[in-house]
């Protein structure tokens, strides 16, 4: 009998361990397919987020230049592609490029000659992650390798290309995930597919995808546990290629996040708008919502800088950057529609992020204190926008975003009587009536001198029965 109670003791000791650790047969149930992984749910607090921040930080941070004008397309304006429009673009943008290089540097700097000016010598990352948090994001969104290859932790497949061998000599990444998530945000980690002049990449596709890039992904998830892997520079080759079905199953069985993290659709060149997690538009230029319906269905994420450029661009002037009332009502137009906003920072190469960049933040920041009940948690409410005004929904509670004068009264269709109509943050009555389905809101010609002034003001509609 003891022998048997002691099998029976060793068994039990042996399922907890499984069960409790989550590595179970049981629970490996996605198989590197699209249609088991696409019917893996987006996990629920990114979609409650609705606000992260990009950022975009590197060796291109040195130059940080691109042209701009309205004569350029948007991705011309990219600064953090410096060495590829240097090398090899023959058009009037890389002949821009080449420029002002040979200008500023001579035509004998090579674009590895920046990498040790790439120094962060001002790099906090508690000031970065409170800049963060008090701009009212959610998560945050770290280049870890942009498509020159150079990683800002130290790979062992980028041996004296990154941030711990060369430049900095600290591990960016690592230091900026610990500081995120002890504020409280989710982190997650941008990470290039392709590099531009990889030897490797360039001679071996497959090699280079086996040896060097799926290793690299791996070490990112086991080392800071991301909670979004952002793919990008996935269009050369199909996901067959990159192998992101046998990297996605790994990630969603077997990953210690694999029960939180969250990924974009970028995964190959037939994956956008088609597969992997939630959809990502960019500059609303990439299969632009606006186009297509009112609103996505399916989660989805416009990502976008605040002036023209990802990276930091010296170039740009003040008429190059979004204003804050800009910013507020693009985020409101986003996630009206279902969606989130991934608004990027390109920081310094000496670690500091641009004082107009911060102050756009925290003006972000300070009207969700007021109004981020009508933003966090929400959905896209069933109805139909007008100029200037957009809604979202919440249980049975409606939010109305006016971010232009209507003139003195609103007509809004709702299906029965709300129980209270009131403007978030300010006491002031508002006086409506209901009949037949229409709720007229009335005195809306001196709503503007409340707080948050243009950004935009919001009136909740609480839900009747």
């Amino acid at each position: 009998m003891k022998f048997i109670r002691s099998i029976f003791q060793r068994c039990f000791l042996f399922t907890a361990v499984l069960f409790t650790t989550g590595y179970s047969h049981a629970q490996k149930k996605y198989t590197a397919d699209w249609t088991s992984l696409d019917a893996r749910p987006v996990p629920q607090w990114f979609k409650d987020a609705k606000l992260g921040i990009f950022i975009h930080w590197g060796v291109y941070s040195v130059p940080a230049w691109a042209p701009v004008g309205k004569e350029y397309a948007t991705y011309s304006k990219y600064s953090e592609w410096y060495w590829n429009r240097l090398v090899t673009d023959s058009s009037n943008v890389g002949k821009a490029f080449r420029q002002y290089h040979n200008a500023a540097y001579g035509p004998n700097t090579k674009y590895q000659d920046f990498a040790p000016a790439f120094k962060a010598e001002l790099f906090d990352p508690a000031q970065w992650a409170e800049v963060m948090k008090q701009s009212g994001a959610k998560y945050v969104v770290l280049t870890s390798k942009h498509h020159d290859g150079f990683t800002l932790w130290p790979s062992a497949q980028s041996w004296n290309w990154n941030a711990v061998d060369v430049g900095p000599h600290r591990d960016l990444a690592g230091e900026l995930s610990a500081a995120v998530k002890a504020k409280g945000l989710h982190m997650g980690l941008y990470y290039s597919l392709y590099e531009w002049f990889n030897p490797l990449y360039k001679t071996d596709v497959n090699k280079y995808v086996s040896d060097h890039m799926i290793p690299q992904m791996k070490d990112l998830v086991q080392r800071y546990e991301p909670e979004i892997i952002w793919p990008d520079g996935e269009w050369e080759h199909a996901s067959a290629t990159w192998k992101s079905t046998e990297f996605l199953a790994w990630l969603y069985n077997e990953s210690s996040v694999r029960n939180s993290v969250v990924v974009n659709d970028r995964w190959g060149k037939e994956t956008r708008g088609k597969h992997g997690g939630y959809y990502t538009t960019e500059y609303d230029i990439v299969h632009n919502e606006d186009a297509t319906k009112k609103k996505f269905d399916h989660p989805w994420e416009e990502c976008r800088g605040i002036g023209g450029s990802f990276g930091y661009n010296r170039n740009e002037n003040l008429a190059d950057y979004e204003t804050s009332d800009a910013l507020i009502h693009m985020l409101i137009q986003k996630v009206s529609r279902g969606g989130n906003l991934l608004l990027d920072i390109g920081p310094a190469a000496d670690g500091t992020i641009p004082v107009i960049m911060q102050q756009r933040l925290a003006d972000l920041g300070a009207w969700l204190k007021t109004n981020g009940e009508a933003i966090y948690g929400t959905t896209a409410a069933d109805m139909e926008p007008g100029d200037g005004v957009y809604f979202t929904r919440k249980g049975k509670d409606v939010f109305v975003f006016i971010t232009k004068p209507q003139g003195s009264t609103l007509e809004i269709t709702l299906p029965d009587a709300p129980a209270k109509v009131a403007w978030l943050g300010s006491d002031k009555k508002i006086a409506y009536t209901y009949r037949k389905g229409k709720c007229v809101v009335r005195g809306l010609d001196v709503h503007p001198n409340l707080p948050n002034g243009g950004y935009g003001w919001v009136m909740k509609l609480s839900g009747g029965k």
